[in-house]
């Protein structure tokens, strides 16, 4: 498929597909256009049955995306955004990718950048990296999901921090705090992104997805429904073919032949 904001590749040997933010000169500013491109791709890729992980970056190494495009919103009024359904009508399918996803962040993720990287399963960062949900600053606030996510991946009070005061945290302070798993250095990170995206890929693709669901369920309900949620998702898994292969090819003590079933 071919895109005006954003680039995509696919590589069919490894099952990982790439997309990359592709305004540079604007700091990858997510505009209604490249959300909705990267939607799409979101949705094509998800029903490609040999894609078992996308990895998501921001072009040129300055910004992974340096938030919403500001000029585009300023125009906007409050009738039409509820009627436009604005942000959730094309920023959602990320976070509602049931394939695992990777963030792959290099400089600034400030705003809306900062919300997307939180869409992702996992966030991986440069050195270079810098998180922030400066909307204050414009006296607007976080409307895709910042003071949510970010609050559940960090806790309240560094939250409040960054949306009162528009301070930004540095790749090392995110690595702390738990919103990143990784860190490396900046010219490594798509290295490592690809590395991550190419072992996810070669697991079983169902019970990959079957892990992010269990996972995800931690942050959206209680201990106990959590735990009862990963318990039948546990003896589901006994129904699929990948679970029979692997168990035996673990008592043969040999590598798996996944069928994705």
């Amino acid at each position: 498929m071919s895109y005006k904001l954003i680039e995509t590749n696919l590589d069919e040997v490894t099952g990982v597909a790439s997309i990359v933010l592709n305004r540079p000169e604007q700091r990858n500013a997510l505009s209604s256009e490249l959300m909705t491109e990267l939607s799409e791709a979101i949705e094509h890729f998800e029903g490609l049955p040999v894609v078992g992980c996308i990895v998501i970056s921001g072009k040129g190494g300055k910004a992974f995306a340096g938030g919403a495009d500001i000029k585009e919103m300023a125009g906007r009024t409050y009738s039409q955004n509820y009627k436009d359904n604005f942000i959730t009508a094309n920023w959602e399918r990320v976070a509602q990718c049931r394939k695992p996803t990777i963030a792959a962040v290099s400089g600034y993720a400030l705003g809306g950048g900062c919300e997307l990287a939180m869409m992702c399963d996992i966030i991986v960062a440069g050195e270079n990296a810098k998180f922030g949900q400066p909307e204050i600053n414009l006296a607007l606030l976080p409307g895709a999901g910042g003071t949510q996510r970010l609050t559940r991946f960090i806790g309240k009070s560094t939250a409040m921090d960054m949306c009162l005061t528009g301070r930004m945290l540095t790749a090392a302070e995110a690595l702390s705090l738990g919103l990143v798993s990784r860190v490396v250095p900046t010219d490594e990170l798509m290295d490592l992104a690809l590395d991550m995206a190419k072992t996810i890929a070669s697991k079983s693709r169902m019970t990959a997805m079957m892990v992010k669901e269990a996972v995800n369920t931690a942050y959206e309900t209680s201990l106990s429904q959590g735990v009862l949620f990963e318990r039948r998702a546990f003896h589901s898994v006994f129904a699929t073919g990948d679970a029979k292969e692997g168990m035996t090819a673990f008592t043969e003590n040999r590598p798996p032949r996944w069928d994705n079933k």
